[in-house]
């Protein structure tokens, strides 16, 4: 049955979404694992925006596992609703701050990005959310 889904989709549109979402999941396990090994400069970015050290490492864990989640076809819807949930609360912590609109726009674009790479490698999420009648 695997197979007669993945045939649904075209090789064109498949691999438009493993590249999107490759991307996308290669920088945020990127940031996931620089909060799990706490640089300096992780440690003064997170500090000001208001959050205290000793939450960086769990917050990297988090990230890393949504991610992976994400990247697991079985799992890759939960892990883009999961992941959307992190970046809902990036843009949140952003807008307290007062920093900008790159800082708030930043984390909706990735998040777009995802679901645009599911999107076009997933024949389950095509068929729930079709984009044309």
């Amino acid at each position: 049955m695997q197979s007669d889904l993945q045939n649904s989709i075209s090789k064109s549109s498949l691999w438009a979404g493993r590249i999107v979402s490759g991307l996308s999941a290669l920088f945020l396990l990127l940031d996931g694992v620089m909060k799990l090994f706490k640089p300096a400069f992780v440690v003064e970015a997170t500090v000001r925006l208001g959050y205290s050290e000793n939450v960086i490492v769990p917050i990297g864990a988090v990230l890393v596992i949504c991610t992976i989640l994400y990247l697991i076809p079985a799992t890759s819807v939960l892990g883009a609703i999961l992941l959307t949930g992190y970046l809902g609360g990036a843009v949140a912590t952003h807008v307290r701050v007062g920093e900008g609109w790159f800082p708030i726009i930043f984390p909706i674009v990735f998040g777009i990005l995802i679901w645009l790479g599911l999107y076009l490698r997933n024949v389950r999420l095509r068929t729930l959310v079709p984009l044309s009648s």
